[in-house]
């Protein structure tokens, strides 16, 4: 077995999810994630943690789904599953990440909403999700399995204490912040986070993970973003998303194509159309775009927008975070773009302020 894997899997145990002696562990992964899969028992059996895997598969999940008529319940036997369980890792690593490209969006909607009660769950757990690197995600980047490999794990194998402690710095300037503006080609957007509770996402929750997010008040964007990045969503590419928001609703969307595929997703539910997340990336080991938004949104010099569902913690106390169903990032490259915090630059061209000098 190749030792980044195991690097990979203590990572996974110790720093992520920091797994104890008597703990109930799911893993959900995928069968060419075996090797991390033994990995990871191989970690938990030296703790006295005990494991059962789940399998995950796009393919017979399109299956089902493209075979499943009528409203979705939420499935009891699922929830409970995860309700036993103390600690969840999620591995990605299927043979084929476009598999549910075909599936109606209306089908993919009643899943999430079915499954919506498993997703406000897990963020009550400890747990992450990371990615095992195969041909398939190789492809998807463009690049060779060997060189995708590297670039894996050298994304995911760092000190992550150190990432902590130099993340520090961002988390403290949004914690003290109230209005942010962001500009660029076909952008001109402020939101609110006053009072909310910035993340230094340091390895937690993802893996790999290098950014710095927020909940932003559901009532407060104004204005439009373009995202030059694609936008990966059940498995397709939309490209050149702009979104025009008003009192933090997206009133108009355009897109390169697949307009009706971006617009199933906004209909989703009511906190379709708001975001639960601004979050900012500073994994400079990720420097390439891959079609992987565990990696996409990490990168170094972008920011990126989630519609939907707000991560509990990132919500102030007393404050209110978006709810919704799903949970969809779009990134946007500030190489050309420039953020502001209360009316003080914080970054330029891709630059924080305490990298100018």
């Amino acid at each position: 077995m190749d030792e980044r894997i195991r690097k990979h899997a203590g990572i996974l145990v110790d720093w992520s999810t920091d797994v104890k002696k008597g703990d109930n562990v799911l893993i959900r992964a995928h069968p060419s994630a075996q090797e991390l899969v033994i990995a990871l028992y191989e970690e938990l059996g030296k703790r006295g943690a005990d494991p059962v895997t789940a399998y995950t598969s796009n393919e017979a999940t399109r299956t089902y789904l493209m075979n499943r008529e009528g409203v979705m319940e939420t499935p009891a036997h699922v929830l409970a599953l995860f309700e036993k369980s103390d600690v969840v890792i999620s591995v990605i690593a299927d043979d084929n990440i476009t598999a549910m490209g075909d599936v109606p969006g209306e089908r993919l909607s009643a899943m999430s909403k079915a499954y919506k009660p498993i997703l406000e769950l897990l963020t009550s757990k400890r747990m992450t999700i990371t990615l095992f690197p195969n041909n398939s995600s190789a492809q998807m980047a463009g690049m060779s399995l060997a060189a995708y490999q590297d670039f894996v794990w050298g994304a995911v194998n760092r000190d992550w204490q150190e990432v902590y402690d130099n993340q520090e710095v961002l988390r403290k300037r949004l914690s003290e912040a109230c209005e942010v503006h962001i500009t660029g080609p076909e952008t001109d957007l402020t939101l609110n986070i006053e009072g909310m509770k910035p993340v230094n996402s340091a390895g937690k929750h993802n893996m790999p993970s290098g950014e710095v997010y927020v909940a932003p008040h559901p009532d407060s964007a104004e204005g439009s973003i373009l995202f030059d990045m694609p936008m990966i969503l059940r498995g397709q590419e939309i490209e050149g998303v702009k979104l025009e928001f008003s009192k933090g609703e997206v009133v108009n969307f355009s897109a390169r194509g697949k307009e009706e595929l971006l617009e199933s997703m906004l209909e989703t539910d009511e906190g379709a159309r708001r975001l639960g997340e601004l979050g900012i990336g500073t994994n400079r080991q990720i420097d390439r775009f891959t079609r992987n938004m565990l990696f996409d949104e990490k990168m170094g010099d972008t920011i990126h927008l989630a519609l939907g569902y707000a991560i509990p913690w990132s919500v102030g106390d007393g404050k209110k975070g978006n709810m919704s169903a799903i949970h969809v990032d779009l990134i946007k490259d500030m190489k050309k773009g420039k953020m502001t915090l209360d009316g003080e630059a914080i970054m330029v061209d891709g630059k924080f302020s305490w990298e100018w000098s």
